[in-house]
Formats: structure tokens, C-alpha cells, sequence
């Protein structure tokens, strides 16, 4: 393996993986709102969907979906009212001592959704796997490689964000700064959402 190759794809995924986008401001959000119990399925979910996603497309699936323009289509169209929900749910959750009685706005399957159909997560896969070669003269290890350490970067970054989500959450706030706060964090998702799509 290529130490300095290594290194400088290190670098990039991490800025890649770890910069805010819609899974991330969900995680975010998550942490706030449900807390670390429910969080961690979330984020199980999440990295599930994503590590597939990493898979699939080492595997050939942004060929295909170059191919099928509509399948891309409807991941997106799939996604984005998803987390329009996730950000109508967390803009609107209750505050203060209602937010006991709050619903689940998340679960394990719901994070493999995100992480599965997100079309930001398949167009930063198929870059970094075209980037730096990290074992020469071998194509598939470099591929299982470079899958093995975009899954541990997100790992890693994932749960840094869902744990700054959870330390949100322990900040006391008045009502109406927890539901600017809240609509906030709904917000957020709407912009990570909306610069993907760009």
C-alpha cells in the first residue's frame, strides 16, 4: 500500500465525508432531538445504507444509473421527500417539557433509507475511488481498499457529528430559542439538501 497515496486519500475523504450534507444535518438533528439511545440506531442505519452505497458504487452502479438517467431521478425525488419530512418533523417538534412526548422521528431503517439513497453519497464514492491509488498493480485490492477506508472515515466522522447532537441537546435553552434552534436544524437539512441537488 502506497503510504503517501494513503495519506492524501485520507485527506480527502474525510473532507468529503465528514463536511455537513443531508445525512450529517440529520444526524446532527437526530442527537438533538432523540438524544444517543435512539440516535446510535439511527446512525446504524445510517452507516448500513452508506457502507452499501460505498459498495455499490465501487461496483458499477453510477455507470448504470449514467445509463438510466430516471433511476437517478427517482433516488433523488425518493430522498428529497424524505428528508422534507425529517425537516418538516424537527422543525416542528415540541420544546421544552412537551419534548418527552415527542414521536420517534428516526429509526434504524430510516437511516439505511438515507444512506442508501442519497445521490451525494454515490457521487463522493465514485470520486474518491477514481482518485489516488492506494495498492498498485492490484485493481481490486485497491478498490476493497479504498471502501474499507471510506467506511471507517465515516464511522469515525458520523459519530463525531451525532455526539455534537447529543451535547446540543444537553444545552438549556428557553422555549423559543429551542424551536428557533429546532427550525434551525430543519433548516439546515433543507439547505444540505438543496446544494445537492445543484
Amino acid at each position: 500500500m502506497d503510504m503517501v497515496s494513503t495519506g492524501l486519500f485520507l485527506g480527502t475523504a474525510v473532507a468529503l465525508l465528514g463536511s455537513p450534507g443531508p445525512a450529517i444535518a440529520a444526524l446532527l438533528a437526530v442527537g438533538r432531538i432523540e438524544g444517543l439511545k435512539q440516535g446510535l440506531k439511527y446512525y446504524g442505519g445510517l452507516q448500513v445504507g452508506l457502507g452499501l452505497a460505498a459498495a455499490l458504487s465501487g461496483a458499477g452502479v453510477m455507470s448504470f444509473l449514467e445509463l438510466f438517467p430516471s433511476a437517478l431521478y427517482l433516488m433523488t425525488i425518493i430522498a428529497t421527500v424524505y428528508l422534507l419530512y425529517l425537516a418538516y418533523a424537527i422543525g416542528t417538534s415540541p420544546v421544552g417539557v412537551e419534548r418527552s412526548n415527542n414521536a420517534v422521528l428516526s429509526s434504524p431503517l430510516s437511516g439505511l433509507f438515507l444512506g442508501l439513497s442519497n445521490p451525494k453519497a454515490y457521487v463522493a464514492f465514485v470520486s474518491l475511488y477514481a482518485s489516488y491509488v492506494l495498492v498498485p498493480g492490484n485493481a481490486s485490492g485497491d478498490l476493497w481498499a479504498k471502501w474499507a477506508l471510506c467506511v471507517a472515515v465515516m464511522i469515525v466522522v458520523d459519530i463525531i457529528w451525532l455526539l455534537v447532537g447529543v451535547g446540543l441537546k444537553q444545552t438549556r435553552m428557553s422555549a423559543s430559542k429551542e424551536r428557533l434552534f429546532n427550525v434551525s436544524l430543519g433548516g439546515m437539512i433543507v439547505v444540505a439538501m438543496g446544494l445537492t441537488l445543484m
